[in-house]
């Protein structure tokens, strides 16, 4: 890896991210022919938090922040900051003072593969962060790293200025030029999701709605009376 920080990367546009951000990571998942989930280890460290913003990304080595602090620098309002570190690691590489910092310079949230720590004040200041560990184990800032390069996470490729959506069912990504074609497919997606649960309000079943009632038929399931079933037990 090239220790580099990488300016002037394009961005997604924030109006379609945004109208993205209020379908739902789930929505725009299916809709986008299930791609672009991170993976279930990613999580929020608290619920109910729903945000969008396009990536700013981060490589760091094993316990050491350092490259945060550089990644900062590069942040702009509507941003969400993407860490990664060489290997895995569960320390403590972000907390209360580094969201002050992105806070103040309009950062939507973090995701990130590592830890995070003072938890509680996280909360209390609104500022949403996925993570796949919570540790009080602290860090340095000694070695260089990568600030806006293509990063990889659950097998996904980030690069900055992607989307990045995140809520309580996970994180995932759209690549920044098929934003525009997935809020076709998130939008036309709910639409037909609304008349489903409208459809299911009125009592009529999923085996109905889908067609699974051939789906069941054709895997060769039966219907058997509870008599019949018994007697051939």
């Amino acid at each position: 890896m090239k220790n580099v920080i990488v300016t002037g990367w394009p961005r997604a546009d924030a109006a379609d991210v945004a109208a993205l951000t209020g379908l739902g990571v789930a929505t725009v998942h299916e809709a986008i022919g299930r791609t672009g989930y991170l993976g279930p280890a990613i999580r929020p460290v608290y619920r109910g938090s729903r945000i969008g913003g396009t990536a700013v990304t981060a490589i760091c080595w094993p316990g050491d922040n350092l490259m945060i602090h550089a990644a900062v620098e590069q942040c702009q309002p509507g941003d969400i900051l993407v860490v990664t570190t060489m290997s895995p690691s569960s320390d403590g590489a972000f907390g209360e003072l580094l969201a002050t910092s992105l806070q103040h310079r309009g950062v939507c949230g973090l995701v990130t593969t590592g830890g995070v720590r003072d938890i509680a004040e996280l909360e209390a200041m609104d500022f949403p962060v996925f993570c796949t560990a919570v540790s009080a184990q602290g860090t340095v800032k000694a070695t260089a790293g990568a600030v806006n390069v293509p990063v990889g996470i659950g097998g996904q490729r980030i690069c900055p200025g992607d989307a990045v959506l995140a809520d309580d069912d996970g994180v995932m990504v759209v690549p920044r030029g098929d934003v525009g074609k997935a809020l076709s497919a998130a939008r036309a997606r709910a639409e037909k999701e609304a008349a489903t649960r409208e459809a299911l309000r009125r009592g009529e079943l999923g085996l109905d709605r889908y067609g699974l009632r051939a789906t069941l038929a054709g895997l060769g399931v039966e219907y058997v009376d509870y008599r019949s079933y018994r007697d051939a037990m």
